[in-house]
């Protein structure tokens, strides 16, 4: 999940609010404010869903921090420091 699924969330979110706020059309078998609703409410919690995800992602991509003169380790290796220095 990521910026597609957000997008499609706002879109969906968008659609809802439209068709709750600004349709005043009836349709014979549905009611368009409650598929409203229930559009924004899915959307809601697409990008609510997207977003954590998305945090827990970047939370778990590890920091390297290269000293002058040594050699760049990769993320997640443990380096042991021997010596006094």
């Amino acid at each position: 999940m990521g910026t597609g699924t957000s997008g499609l969330s706002m879109f969906l979110i968008a659609a809802g609010a439209i068709l709750y706020f600004a349709v005043s059309t009836t349709v014979s078998g549905v009611n368009l404010d409650t598929v409203g609703v229930i559009l924004m409410v899915v959307g809601a919690l697409g990008l609510v869903v997207s977003l954590v995800s998305l945090g827990a992602t970047r939370a778990r991509v590890g920091r390297t921090t290269v000293v002058q003169g040594t050699t760049p380790v990769g993320a997640g290796t443990t380096v042991v420091q021997e010596g006094g220095r």
